[in-house]
């Protein structure tokens, strides 16, 4: 794992990402003393932008610090995976072969490792897999395990939105695989909102909760995607691991002898599969770590392929080309798309022009968020697309009124308009256009 993180950290020259450069914008704001929703505009999780805030207190805005912590909840995920699978006996011997299949998965992208919202909540529905597992094979009513797939579940909603795709799991694998009852399908649902309902009551107390509902749940689904890889470099990146899974399903379907703990054990990392694919529809930014969440299920069926690979010269070196193949997929990808300059939308690369923002507060209202490299974000306008919707509502006077108190407030030295979204705010707020001079894309303040 360190060896790995460290050929893209230090030997790939990693650049921060601009997902990252949004989280530690986060953090830093809210350790400022504003309130996400509100004074933060952004559809990150309410626990993630929390976590944010917790490491820039503790060690200020550093991307390293991120890929530490990531490398240490794989580790737990790596380790939390194995052992369950170990304890209720999912394949007919006791291996690590587990362990080594999630550690390679998750190297098959070079931003899977990186403290994203979709890793934390991830795990979270790692701990719920766990305790479906354990009520599939125990089958005590009232279990306490019936009420923390339910409350990890939802924990893990208050990470990352798209995670929401595993209610309907969490009903169907209930009800269908473990057997729930209706009293316990309804402690688990109540465990799942139980979360969610703490945040929402935090942001009522704070008189915040139309801007968490519409920002988190409805605008960043329903908004425009922020497309920083395609659909195309997705297949590429995931299709090896799929391969795998694929002859995985098939070898344990059709050919393997399975006891009624292992088919259950099936049934539940199948449905997984469905759903944790499915959670691309609802994602605000289309990148691999998104899909981080397959490699549960991937991992699952490739350590059943790899346990049968033990014979057969095809199945072995079939092994190799999984163990040697994945990593150095994921380590091209990069250095090709590197090399064509192809990741500008992704990747916050260093350009001359960036050096104009140096020191200064500065508010960019575009995609090019190397301006805040060695800068300030002042205003709540920190998510591109949602800020675009609210400056470019003239109608809502709210809004127009809101815009001219936070630029008045915090007097942005440095407004970086890519699109023309501030020059239009300009022509309907006079007041605000006297105190800004234009050169080109960029407005600076002349007091």
């Amino acid at each position: 794992m360190v060896l790995m993180s460290g050929i893209y950290i230090w030997v790939l020259n990693l650049p921060i990402l601009q997902p990252e450069m949004i989280w530690m914008l986060i953090g830093e704001r809210m350790a400022e003393g504003n309130h996400m929703y509100t004074d933060i505009l952004d559809d990150t999780g309410p626990l993630a932008a929390g976590t944010y805030w917790l490491l820039h207190l503790v060690f200020g805005r550093s991307v390293l610090i991120y890929k530490v912590l990531a490398g240490l909840i794989v580790f737990l995920q790596m380790v939390y995976l194995n052992s369950l699978f170990m304890r209720y006996k999912s394949f007919d011997e006791n291996t690590y072969i587990p362990a080594l299949v999630v550690l390679i998965l998750f190297y098959c992208s070079f931003d899977l490792v990186t403290l994203s919202p979709a890793l934390m909540g991830s795990t979270f529905i790692v701990l719920a897999l766990g305790q479906l597992f354990a009520q599939t094979v125990l089958q005590k009513e009232g279990s306490d395990s019936v009420l923390l797939v339910g409350l990890y579940s939802g924990i893990a909603l208050c990470f990352h939105f798209p995670l929401v795709i595993f209610l309907p799991y969490l009903i169907l694998a209930g009800v269908v695989v473990s057997s729930f009852s209706f009293r316990q399908l309804l402690l688990s649902l109540i465990g799942y909102f139980i979360p969610i309902g703490i945040c929402a009551l935090y942001y009522f107390w704070i008189d915040a909760l139309p801007q968490f509902v519409v920002e988190y749940i409805l605008v960043g689904r329903l908004g425009e995607v922020y497309v920083h890889v395609s659909y195309r470099d997705l297949l590429l990146l995931y299709i090896t691991p799929l391969f795998f899974g694929i002859i995985g399903i098939f070898l344990s379907s059709l050919f393997k002898s399975l006891t009624v703990n292992q088919q259950k054990q099936l049934q539940l990392m199948l449905i997984f599969l469905f759903f944790a694919a499915s959670s691309i529809l609802l994602v605000n930014r289309r990148t691999p770590y998104q899909l981080l969440i397959l490699i549960p299920s991937l991992a699952y069926f490739i350590s059943m392929f790899l346990n049968a690979a033990k014979r057969g010269f095809v199945n072995k070196i079939l092994s190799y080309v999984f163990v040697i193949g994945i990593p150095l997929m994921g380590f091209g990808w990069w250095s090709v798309k590197h090399s064509q300059n192809k990741l500008e939308d992704y990747a916050v690369i260093a350009k001359p022009e960036h050096d104009i923002s140096k020191n200064k507060k500065v508010l960019v209202l575009g995609t090019d968020l190397g301006f805040y490299k060695d800068a300030y974000q002042v205003t709540p306008y920190l998510n591109y697309y949602i800020s675009r919707e609210v400056l470019a509502d003239f109608e809502d006077f709210k809004d127009m009124s809101e815009a001219y108190k936070n630029f008045l407030e915090e007097k942005p030295e440095l407004v970086v308009d890519q699109d023309g979204v501030f020059q239009n705010l300009l022509q309907r707020i006079p007041l605000l256009k006297e105190k800004y001079r234009k050169s080109g894309k960029f407005y600076f303040l002349e007091e």
